[in-house]
């Protein structure tokens, strides 16, 4: 299982501190990325929710689960979109399997 410490979310502000001047161009992109635009924000914290659970990133779950909820989200609409994230995490790995395929339909012939 991976490290977690919840209070540690509150420290996510604090990576500017070793890198300056990397750690607030990533602030001022992922600023930009949550911006309204042609999604909303309600609709990318839904995705953001999905990729949380498909990166298995316990901070980003706790955080997109409250910034959804805080949007008005319902559990019916985080969870739909978990398995969106689910299915598609499962379907990569097993559309990979054609390579496997491949290379022993190629050592076989």
């Amino acid at each position: 299982m991976l490290y977690y410490d919840p209070k540690d979310l509150r420290k996510f502000g604090n990576i500017t501190e070793w890198s300056e001047e990397l750690g607030t161009k990533f602030f001022d992109y992922y600023g930009k990325v949550f911006e309204e635009g042609a999604l909303t924000a309600r609709e990318k914290s839904l995705i953001a929710l999905a990729v949380a659970h498909t990166e298995q990133c316990p901070y980003c779950i706790d955080s997109y689960t409250m910034d959804g909820l805080q949007r008005g989200v319902t559990k019916e609409e985080m969870m739909e979109a978990v398995h969106v994230g689910a299915a598609i995490k499962s379907g990569a790995t097993l559309v990979s399997s054609v390579m496997m395929m491949n290379k022993v339909n190629k050592l076989d012939g």
